[in-house]
């Protein structure tokens, strides 16, 4: 929920109705009586999601600017110095402006363009949703301290109305606003967080303009639904191969080939979830590896140590490969990992028969399949 809530609060996007503007320029108003001189910072984020500075700007009489040419529209953040918190408006080539109070940053005015005039308009649905989970939550922690059980029951199921509230208003606007920009981030978010079913996912993506589809998180999207194809069950799992520990390459090929059963597990020695897991799939390992079940683990680790002294600490005797390269590693983007732990369970012939499956759950499948080989 607080990552539906992190796409509401950040992004939208409608074409704008400027004839071909040459270039934005930003300006900026800050009340609160801000110190001349004080540094405004203007930052985007990168291929991975981090932060990265764009532009520099100083406050003079409570005012700051920036300028420069934008291809496509895009998500930027306006950070002051010793300030918390962050102004997110949308960056494109035009006349923006921003007006905040320094003490009050969360509740920014922004207009000057098409896209930032509705983007205001989807913020103040949006802070709506934000102060009716506050009130929730504030009230839950009250009954919680007075050992109300009635209400904090109460509170908890209205708590998943909610959630199905935010989740549809999301989900209303991508469909209601196939030209904005903001319905790419959403649907994109949809995607990662498994929030709706794939098929209605689609139908909303297809949805959108040609000019949307063709933005930076647009085709992404695209190659996100078209990897969940070749990764759904009955599909044939798609071949890779990468480094091992020894520096030796692997391929999936290599250990489908000698199995009856292989679990491809994608983990990483920094997430918890994969450690605590790890356990469960050593125990299958070693009651089921003579009987035909083989595991490959695709580490998402982005420094060798860690991940060798993982493999090592858990006593995970299988075949391991790795680029080090976390979610950008092309292995993840094939399979359109996101999240870890993640497995996909493949037959003889490297076909998928299940994913995700942990606990007793994949011993049970694995017990089903090997019974009847």
């Amino acid at each position: 929920m607080k990552r539906l809530f992190a796409i509401s609060l950040g992004v939208l996007f409608l074409t704008s109705c400027n004839s071909d503007p040459k270039g934005y320029t930003l300006k900026g108003t800050i009340t609160g009586e801000p110190e001349n001189g004080t540094q405004i910072f203007l930052k985007t984020t990168d291929s991975v999601n981090q932060l990265v500075d764009v532009d520099t700007a100083t406050v003079q009489n409570g005012l700051f600017s920036f300028s420069g040419d934008q291809v496509e529209p895009k998500m930027h953040y306006i950070f002051v110095d010793k300030v918390r918190g962050n102004v997110p408006v949308i960056v494109e080539n035009g006349a923006i402006e921003v007006e905040f109070q320094k003490d009050s940053i969360a509740h920014a005015e922004i207009k000057g363009t098409v896209q930032n005039d509705l983007f205001m308009d989807f913020l103040s649905e949006s802070r709506k949703l934000s102060d009716r989970a506050r009130s929730m939550q504030n009230d839950m922690r009250v009954a919680a301290q007075q050992k109300d059980t009635a209400t904090v029951t109460a509170l908890r199921e209205e708590f998943i109305e909610f959630q199905e509230d935010a989740k549809n208003f999301n989900i209303d606007f991508a469909k209601n606003n196939p030209n904005a920009y903001v319905s790419v981030l959403v649907i994109g978010n949809l995607l990662a967080t498994k929030a709706v079913p794939v098929d209605e996912i689609k139908a909303i993506f297809e949805s959108l303009s040609p000019e949307m589809k063709a933005t930076e998180p647009g085709k992404k999207i695209a190659e996100q639904l078209e990897n969940l194809k070749s990764t759904e069950i009955g599909a044939k799992a798609p071949d890779f191969s990468a480094p091992t520990p020894t520096g030796d390459v692997l391929a999936l090929s290599d250990v489908t080939s000698n199995a009856k059963l292989t679990l491809v597990d994608f983990w990483a020695a920094w997430c918890r979830p994969c450690r605590a897991e790890n356990p469960n799939i050593v125990s299958v390992y070693k009651k089921y590896h003579e009987k035909g079940f083989d595991v490959l683990g695709v580490s998402l680790d982005n420094k060798e140590e860690h991940w060798k002294n993982a493999i090592e600490s858990d006593g995970l005797e299988w075949n391991h490969i790795s680029n080090l390269q976390r979610f950008q590693d092309p292995i993840a983007r094939l399979y359109n990992i996101n999240a870890i732990p993640a497995a996909f369970l493949l037959d003889e012939n490297g076909v998928i028969v299940a994913r995700d499956l942990r606990g007793p759950a994949l011993e049970e499948k694995v017990a089903e399949i090997l019974g009847k080989s």
